[in-house]
Parts: structure tokens; sequence; C-alpha cells
């Protein structure tokens, strides 16, 4: 685990880094991209997930991403979503479509995706991720589901406006918000900002950023699919049929790296 993690983990303290690996090892997930999303006819043995988020949700259909490469590995998934551009958890948490969706049950994860640069201030983080986090959440217990939260990469170059000038500094705050509320409320998290900046430490040559430096290529989605895989199912992707939309090549890296970095999380954490 890369040191920036360790020492995050090390400052929660014993109790909280392992329940914090747990949620990570328990996270949900959906994404998608080519094909119609399958659908779940009749319920049975299916799982069945709602998406709330934004642009980094829609773009490349995520959700449709995550279930054509679910139904891939023989797991029958049906997704949802609401998502408008610029959409922040707060905004959803007052939106009578979002509530609504909720509200209709049948979900066994909500996913929440907060606005890009919210976690990354501290002010964005405690007025306004936290307190529409924690509101989210009760809708979603009451319906007999469990929130999830989907961590996001940072902007390629980072958050000047709030102090942060660089990509790996704007990751780490990124990542301290969606755990430190995680860990608080005993939700999952799927860690796809830290899995994302792993896999371009060790492949730089993939590009998973748009020419915005925000939003995510065909292969930035796919790789989010991936790390949903993984936590949701406690299996690794690779060899999976599915490529939505990449390269042979490039989606056989993003299985075993999506595989490696959220499977082997737990070994790997010094929870003592």
């Amino acid at each position: 685990m890369h040191a920036r993690v360790r020492s995050l983990f090390h400052a929660l303290g014993p109790a909280a880094r392992l329940a914090t690996c747990l949620a990570l090892l328990t996270a949900a997930g959906c994404g998608g991209a080519g094909k119609p999303t399958p659908t779940c006819a009749g319920g049975g043995d299916c799982t069945r997930i709602l998406f709330l988020g934004n642009s980094y949700t829609y773009v490349n259909d995520l959700p449709s991403t995550f279930a054509q490469l679910a139904w891939s590995g023989g797991h029958p998934v049906e997704v949802a979503m609401v998502a408008n551009g610029g959409e922040t958890l707060a905004q959803h948490s007052a939106s009578s479509d979002s509530l609504a969706r909720i509200a209709s049950g049948g979900w066994k994860y909500v996913v929440l995706q907060e606005q890009s640069d919210t976690p990354a201030s501290a002010t964005g983080r405690d007025y306004a991720m936290y307190p529409a986090a924690r509101a989210l959440a009760d809708k979603i217990d009451a319906v007999g589901a469990a929130p999830m939260f989907f961590m996001t990469w940072a902007h390629q170059d980072g958050e000047p406006s709030v102090g942060l000038p660089g990509y790996a500094p704007t990751q780490q705050a990124i990542d301290n918000a969606y755990l430190t509320i995680a860990h608080e409320l005993r939700a999952p998290v799927a860690p796809v900002g830290y899995t994302w900046y792993l896999v371009r430490q060790d492949h730089p040559e993939i590009e998973m950023w748009q020419s915005d430096g925000s939003h995510p290529t065909s292969a930035g989605t796919y790789l989010a699919a991936c790390v949903f895989y993984a936590a949701v199912f406690r299996q690794s992707p690779a060899g999976l049929g599915f490529h939505g939309g990449v390269t042979d090549d490039q989606a056989g890296i993003l299985q075993d790296e999506a595989g490696r970095h959220v499977l082997d999380m737990q070994a790997e954490w010094d929870l003592n």
C-alpha cells in the first residue's frame, strides 16, 4: 500500500482501520458502455444498485459498464442512475427524483458520488458533503439498503483553488474525505480514486483522463467498473470477457490492477 494511504489509516486508529478495511472489501458498485444494460427478469438472485452521482457517473455510462462486466462474470445485476452535470450530494438529498428512486426500494446498495472537487476542501467536506451523506444514508437505511461511497479520482492538475496544486495531494484529500465519512457511517467504499492513483504509477501509458483533465476516458470508466466488481463480489475481474470499449491488453491490465489492489488491501494493511 502506498505510504500516503497507510499513514491515513494509522491516523484513524486500529478499530477505525479495521472497520474501514472491512467496508472497502464489502463495497458495491456499477459501470457500462456499448450494449443495452442488462436487467433481471422477475427478480430472484439479482443485485440491484442505484447510483446517485453526476457526470463522473454518467460519462461513458459507468452503471451500464459495471452491469455488463458483472453479467460476464456470472453475476446478475440491475442498475439505475440519477445523475446530472455537477450534481452534489446536497442536491441529491433535496431532489424529489433522487429521493423517490431511493424510496422505490429493492436496492442492495445506493452508491453516493460527491461532486469532484467538494471532498478536496475542508469547507466542502464539513459543510456540504458530510451533512448530505448523513441525510441520504438515513433515507437509504430506511428502505433496507446500504449506502456505498464511490471514492472518485482527483483532477489531473489537482485543485489549486483550495491550495492543492498537484494531483497526488488532491487525491489524498479526496481519499481522506470518503474514508472518514464511510467510517462514521459504517458504509462500504469503492476505492476507485485510490486504485486510479496506483494504476497511473504502474501504467502511465494508459490515458484515464479526457483532455479536460477531469472526466474519464473509456479506460478510466472501465477501471472504475473493475474496482466495483472486485469490491461487490469479492472476486477479481481478471479474465472476464467484457472489455467495455478498451483494448484487450488494457482491459487485462485494468482487471488485474483492480483485483489486486481491492482484494489484497486487507493483507497489506498493518492493522495492529
